[in-house]
């Protein structure tokens, strides 16, 4: 696939993507779920075009820094800003516009069982972005194509496969036209032959974009592909961060080699 097939609003990757401005703020969040505290001080920061693999152990907190980006949960305590806007503690309003600037996809498809494929990739951009049908459903069309779907526009989300879904999921955050994008183990749910299809969707993104993506995943050779820098979690805390060249072969924290030597 190549960058030519990337559609309006996307840009070529260039070397001057990642300013020094940063686009994801964390600072000392702390987020608890009863007397389990999952994050716990977190501080970490992002800059625009990058992308960063979160990994750990399950329960270490990754999905739960997700979460709070699309405010689908809120911190205890702590500060998260993304372009600069602050999300909590904000109207309702302000983090509904700062929430277009984010796409996120799921362990699960999430799809709309009662629409056909078309219709659930562009729904959101109509509805939400106030985009005219003819140009949601252009771009819907692009979408599709780039994920390898062109032809099943009008195919109902039952029709398809598991990693036909996942891809739909993709276009679908795609459609929203976002600054940043969110994955949370998107392969988890799939068979293992339909993970290699996604996967291969995700790095022609990571490879010919500008999207900033976090990247919940325990695809580690996905991870060394794609990644800026990998944050490894343990107990809601960064033990160790870095190039994926560093952590995945001279990791310095022995829990981060515990870790790898199991998954790897």
């Amino acid at each position: 696939m190549s960058a030519d097939r990337i559609p309006p609003q996307s840009t070529a990757k260039s070397a001057d993507t990642a300013s020094d401005t940063e686009l994801i703020r964390f600072e000392n969040v702390t987020k608890r779920f009863g007397a389990n505290t999952v994050l716990d001080d977190l501080c970490f920061s992002v800059r625009p075009g990058k992308h960063v693999t979160l990994v750990g152990p399950s329960g270490s907190g990754k999905t739960t820094i997700l979460r709070l980006l699309m405010t689908l949960v809120k911190p205890d305590e702590g500060i998260i800003t993304v372009n600069g806007d602050q999300l909590f503690p904000a109207s309702e309003k302000h983090v509904r516009e700062v929430r277009k600037n984010i796409g996120m996809v799921f362990q699960q498809f999430n799809l709309f069982p009662n629409m056909n494929v078309l219709r659930n990739i562009t729904e959101a951009p109509v509805r939400v972005l106030g985009l005219d049908k003819d140009e949601a459903e252009e771009r819907g069309r692009e979408l599709l194509d780039l994920v390898g779907l062109g032809d099943r526009c009008a195919a109902k989300p039952t029709q398809l496969s598991g990693g036909q879904q996942q891809r739909v999921a993709i276009a679908r955050a795609l459609a929203m036209r976002p600054q940043i994008l969110l994955l949370d183990e998107v392969t988890s749910a799939l068979d293992p032959e339909l993970v290699a299809g996604v996967l291969d969707v995700l790095r022609d993104i990571a490879h010919t974009t500008d999207i900033t993506m976090l990247c919940v995943t325990h695809e580690m050779n996905f991870a060394r592909d794609i990644s800026d820098d990998v944050m490894m979690f343990d107990a809601g805390k960064v033990i160790e961060s870095g190039p994926p060249e560093k952590i995945f072969t001279d990791p310095e924290h022995e829990r981060t080699r515990e870790f790898l030597g199991a998954v790897l």
